[in-house]
């Protein structure tokens, strides 16, 4: 596919406008699902014709509004960073993600039939490549070894109190959208509001130590996957799980497995052999397919399998308890 060139800017509407052919069979929001904590991360919101989100440039930061309609993907941002934000957009879009590999004989024949049909009918999956390393990598760390729920509840609350309205909320973009803290900005949220963010002193920390060296983590978008993986775990506190999890969004990773997950494993072996196991199972699993786990991955978990349930969910935590 030939990604059109972005359009200049447009006076009197955007900043800055791309317009992009859509693969075949595309969905915005199966694509970009993985890039929004939750239903409230308050760096996205709705739209009838796809969704806003707000992010940070090196140049400043922007509101961009993505849309899907015949055929075409429109990426329209304001604000400084608004020129950037369209540059990095066909990444956000998963346009620079190619599943030619995957989908050639004899590669797509050996993969399970339930694999092979949910592919069928997501022919348009791509994976997102933000390039935005801190942006992924703080919201990662606060879901460490703690309930989606519980995590999610944390990071909203420290963007709507850290975080920056984004170029025009309230007016040209949704009201409350906000972009994120800068490293800088994070360094200075002072200990009592992780704490009353619900957020333990373990993965405060981690935080901290990482964003200490904001500057080499985001040149690690320009580095391979498997370096940028290797980067970041050579921060304490940040193993295979969150660097999986951070390169999955960074760089479109199609191989990352996040080993470490309290769901995924026991999902994969049912999934595939209608069995719970443990990450070695997973990983000899998925073994065969090296080069394209995570992508067999996404498209186990838009197939509809609901694995049952095995034992007790993980507890919710209150770090905030004296």
């Amino acid at each position: 596919m030939t990604l059109a060139p972005p359009l200049a800017r447009i006076a009197g509407t955007a900043d800055a406008e791309g317009v992009w052919e859509a693969p075949e069979g595309y969905s915005l929001a199966t694509t970009c699902f993985p890039l929004q904590r939750g239903d409230g991360d308050p760096t996205f919101a709705p739209h009838p014709g796809g969704l806003w989100t707000a992010f940070r440039t090196p140049e400043g930061p922007a509101s961009v509004l993505l849309t899907h309609a015949g055929g075409e993907l429109r990426a329209r941002a304001w604000g400084a960073g608004a020129p950037s934000a369209v540059e990095s957009a066909p990444g956000l879009l998963g346009l620079t993600d190619s599943w030619a590999a995957f989908d050639a004989e004899p590669f797509l024949a050996s993969l399970p039939r339930l694999v092979r049909e949910a592919r069928r009918r997501n022919r348009g999956l791509r994976l997102p490549a933000t390039g935005r390393v801190v942006d992924a990598l703080v919201p990662t760390v606060l879901e460490q070894k703690v309930t989606t729920l519980e995590a999610r509840r944390a990071y909203r609350y420290l963007l709507r109190r850290f975080g920056s309205p984004a170029p025009g909320a309230g007016g040209i973009a949704p009201s409350g959208l906000v972009v994120a803290p800068t490293a800088a900005e994070w360094l200075r949220v002072p200990s009592w509001e992780w704490h009353r963010a619900g957020v333990g002193p373990q993965r405060s920390a981690t935080v901290m130590r990482a964003l200490r060296s904001a500057s080499g983590l985001e040149r690690l978008a320009a580095k391979t996957a498997a370096e940028a993986a290797a980067g970041l775990q050579s921060i304490p506190g940040i193993g295979v799980w969150t660097a999986a999890e951070v390169t999955q969004r960074t760089h479109a990773d199609p191989d990352s497995v996040s080993v470490g997950d309290f769901h995924l494993a026991k999902f994969v072996g049912y999934a595939l052999t209608g069995e719970r196991t443990d990450d070695a199972g997973m990983l000899r699993l998925l073994e065969p397919w090296r080069g394209h786990r995570q992508r067999v991955v996404r498209l186990l978990g838009v197939a509809g399998v609901r694995a049952p349930r095995f034992g007790p969910r993980m507890t919710v935590q209150d770090h905030r308890m004296h």
